[in-house]
């Protein structure tokens, strides 16, 4: 009877309060709230509501003044019950078996609802479809194969000359057909075997990586000391961008001649993105592993680019790397970003849109779950897309501008001439 029977239970004000020690009126056990209006532990609890119930009448075998305890409870029931009633215990207060189940079935009743509502709220929780938790894992995977964090390869390009003229010893020491060596040997794990093909933007999509050798710097040297070096990073990156983008789901299902004009149009933004995982706040530069690595804005305009190009790219920089993006985030990033059906020279738009809105709807999804509160999050993800337009555009008018230029242009690689400098015959 015991064990199933439920109370009428109250807490005291001092109930809260941790530091109030709470003690039996009747034995001096540890009390564990007020019960049948006094405060008692569940011993002394269910003696009382047993005793009352079953209408007991105790005698005291000694003088009916026993002091109760812990130990010796149990030893006068007459005393204890005594006891109990001087304290303040109420008959009155015992429900019957009927009461009793009233209350279990509303406790349980309540807790049913409480489940219920619990469920409902787990029901509206942003949640990620399958599909969505797919094309994540997929780009995710597509940005770990294609972007080397130790940049390692970095040491194959023509080295970097930050003072003095570029000479053709020093161009000849690190030329830039050793990339093709960079993508094989850090890079094994290319979806696809590489053939040696003439070098060309057609091919290099095909086969992720550039193949040839790379001009000679004039022998008389060039202010732009640093162009041989970073028209080497670019190019290398160039190669980079094409794997990820084979990898981007529904992208190998477009037309070749789409997946071109996406890729060329788009190759530099990209890059924009990912060197963001490079860039410091601290000192506004790019830190990519060793010293030599390391650029500042004087090493960019030492490769021919200007103020023009540069202000702007280094507050792109600092407004995207604020954002504290996951790289869940940056990936589904670069992948709306290469997506973009309004490309020059891109022909199914509405495929290559529909590829776009799936991405987007799957970034929103993410940033909901990921970020609760963060609902401006998606609209200022977007807005660092047209800010890379605008340095898309300037990009390629400086590049262009070096391709006029022989002394400069035979620094640039094949690869970089035909995506930036594509109007030059």
């Amino acid at each position: 009877m015991e064990s199933t029977a439920v109370s009428t239970s109250t807490l005291a004000p001092d109930e809260f309060d941790r530091n109030v020690p709470r003690i039996c009126g009747v034995c001096g056990d540890k009390a564990t709230g007020f019960h049948f209006n006094a405060m008692t532990c569940e011993g002394c609890k269910g003696f009382f509501r047993r005793s009352m119930k079953r209408k007991a009448s105790f005698t005291c075998p000694f003088s009916g003044s026993c002091t109760i305890t812990k130990d010796n409870r149990r030893h006068c029931q007459a005393c204890r019950l005594k006891r109990c009633v001087d304290i303040g215990m109420m008959k009155e207060f015992i429900l019957t078996d009927e009461e009793v189940q009233r209350k279990k079935d509303l406790i349980q009743r309540r807790k049913d609802e409480e489940a219920q509502r619990e469920a409902q709220r787990e029901a509206r929780k942003p949640r990620l479809t399958d599909g969505q938790t797919l094309v994540i894992s997929t780009l995710v995977e597509a940005h770990h194969k294609t972007f080397d964090d130790s940049y390692s390869d970095f040491s194959r390009f023509r080295p970097p000359v930050r003072e003095g003229p570029v000479t053709r010893s020093a161009s000849r020491a690190a030329s830039l057909h050793s990339l093709s060596d960079a993508s094989s040997d850090s890079f094994s794990h290319s979806p696809e075997s590489v053939d040696a093909k003439p070098v060309n933007f057609n091919n290099l999509m095909m086969m992720y990586q550039e193949q040839g050798g790379s001009p000679d710097s004039s022998e008389d040297g060039s202010r732009l000391s640093m162009l041989p070096h970073l028209a080497d990073l670019v190019s290398y990156s160039i190669q980079k961008v094409i794997g990820f983008a084979k990898m981007i789901p529904g992208f190998r299902e477009l037309t070749a001649d789409d997946q071109i004009a996406l890729l060329k149009s788009s190759a530099i933004e990209v890059i924009m993105l990912r060197s963001n995982q490079s860039f410091s706040l601290e000192d506004m530069s790019w830190s990519c592993g060793a010293p030599d690595f390391k650029y500042q804005i004087s090493d960019v305009t030492k490769a021919g680019h200007t103020l023009e190009l540069l202000e702007p790219l280094v507050k792109f920089q600092v407004g995207l790397k604020k954002l504290n993006l996951h790289e869940e985030e940056h990936v589904l990033l670069m992948a709306i970003c290469l997506l973009s059906p309004d490309r020059p020279g891109v022909q199914d738009h509405a495929r290559i849109e529909a590829l776009q809105d799936n991405i987007s709807e799957t970034l929103q999804a993410y940033i909901r779950l990921s970020h609760p509160g963060g609902r401006l999050l998606y609209a200022k993800m977007i807005q660092k897309l047209a800010d890379l337009r605008s340095l898309n555009e300037e990009h390629s008018k400086q590049y262009r501008s070096l391709s006029f230029q022989p002394e400069h242009s035979m620094q640039l690689t094949p690869l970089v001439l035909e995506v930036f400098g594509s109007e030059v015959s």
